[in-house]
């Protein structure tokens, strides 16, 4: 080749710099929508349901095990740093119950779904991919022999993805909409246990969704822990300065036991999305989710 001959240029979609910079953002949030789709199409993967709650909460064992070694810490703590590190321990052990019941309902929920005769999987527990709440349900759908998602985020602290997340389903995001998009868009119903600012944004943003009709789809939300929720929120309240109506409860049911939310979800579920809709002739049904154009 002859020396003033121009090298070829890379193709733009293996140019590496310009997809990483600003005017290659849109595809990569393009890419953040048609690679999970392809995933979830492959995967067999219809529906599911999506459970939040808080990142912090540990397992009873390892809740009791924590208390247990806070009194071989005396010589190494001041008398306040112990007591602190008493009263997080016993928190901990008090909060344990609802990772154990998370982990209970996904397990009910999963051991069900996997029955349903169907073409694809069916109500697939999916969580936000780390540890707490979400390490529970995605572990209790595994123990019951079931597939479960885990959409996991890109966050400054990294928040790695927990072991039982099946790994085909096990997924990143950059973009935090594109993520919030992929917990609605297949979601047939949510779970809220307790949790933090984040749980908070997704319960209310769904509420929202189905409050003002922005899905064709009926979507069940349990609200697990009633001691907790009742406690921090006040939807009656709300109701009375009339910032919403009093069908709006409604749009939730709060629960206190896994088998209490296993049932509303059970009938629910079978109720709006297994009897068979009739279709018009020629009508054709949407591959994984059904929602407003």
């Amino acid at each position: 080749m002859d020396e003033n001959d121009l090298k070829r240029a890379d193709l733009a979609y293996e140019n590496e710099a310009f997809l990483n910079s600003p005017d290659g953002r849109v595809l990569r949030i393009v890419s953040e929508y048609a690679e999970p789709l392809a995933r979830f199409r492959r995967e067999q993967i219809q529906d599911t349901v999506v459970f939040f709650g808080s990142a912090r909460f540990i397992g009873r064992e390892a809740a009791e095990s924590r208390l247990g070694e806070v009194g071989t810490l005396g010589a190494n703590l001041s008398e306040k740093q112990l007591e602190t590190s008493k009263k997080q321990a016993e928190a901990a052990v008090h909060m344990a119950r609802y990772y154990e019941d998370a982990r209970r309902l996904a397990f009910l929920l999963s051991q069900w779904s996997i029955q349903i005769p169907a073409r694809r999987r069916r109500f697939v527990v999916t969580t936000g991919g780390g540890p707490g709440i979400m390490e529970a349900a995605n572990l209790g759908a595994k123990e019951a022999g079931a597939k479960t998602v885990g959409l996991n985020i890109a966050l400054p602290f990294e928040q790695s993805p927990n072991p039982y997340i099946t790994p085909a389903l096990n997924f990143e995001f950059h973009y935090f909409f594109m993520r919030k998009f992929w917990f609605a868009y297949l979601s047939k119903a949510l779970v809220i246990f307790p949790g933090g600012f984040g749980t908070l944004d997704e319960l209310f943003e769904i509420l929202t969704l189905a409050q003002t009709q922005k899905l064709a789809k009926k979507i069940l939300v349990v609200i697990y822990g009633s001691d907790y929720w009742r406690s921090l929120l006040n939807f009656e309240t709300m109701v009375d300065a009339g910032t919403i109506s009093p069908e709006d409860l409604e749009l939730f049911k709060i629960v206190d036991s896994p088998e209490e939310g296993f049932e509303f979800l059970r009938d629910g579920l079978t109720k709006y999305h297994l009897v068979p809709e009739t279709k018009h002739k020629g009508e054709r049904v949407p591959e994984i989710a059904k929602t407003n154009p």
